[in-house]
């Protein structure tokens, strides 16, 4: 039985992240993909270490370093010594990322808008359930095989 979820599931991915990151620029913000999912768990949970930012984003740590040193260059994020670990670096939104919040979940909310145009609310839920069946038993192999 030949199946091709995971093929769709990868054009789904990256169709997803050229339209938004263009909606993005339309709508002024100038971050890629990778800096979009840094700072939507920042914007949830506001100061963060590496570690914890690369487990809330399923981003490798070196990946979420290499972003992360980008945007701190760009005056996006701030990097800083944990003063009750200082072999641990904290990650925190500047005053510009925190004003970014809303006009990003305003695009956020239109590319969901385009994702599941033409989609029963019940049709949502449905594959939504059936994504994060899939999520949970990917994460449970990763967690006991890697």
């Amino acid at each position: 039985m030949e199946t091709r979820g995971g093929f769709y599931i990868t054009q789904i991915k990256q169709r997803q992240e050229r339209i938004f990151e263009r909606l993005l620029k339309e709508n002024g913000i100038e971050i890629s993909g990778g800096q979009g999912r840094i700072l939507f768990v920042l914007w949830k949970n506001n100061p963060m270490s590496i570690s914890e930012i690369s487990r809330e984003t399923s981003l490798a740590k070196n990946t979420v370093s290499i972003i992360v040193d980008g945007m701190v260059q760009k005056g996006i994020l701030e990097r800083n010594i944990n003063p009750d670990n200082r072999r641990q670096t904290i990650i925190s939104l500047t005053e510009y990322a925190k004003n970014l919040q809303e006009r990003y979940e305003q695009v956020s909310q239109e590319m969901n808008h385009l994702f599941y145009q033409g989609f029963t609310e019940e049709e949502r839920e449905m594959f939504e359930q059936y994504l994060e069946r899939i999520l949970d038993t990917l994460a449970k192999i990763e967690n006991e095989r890697f």
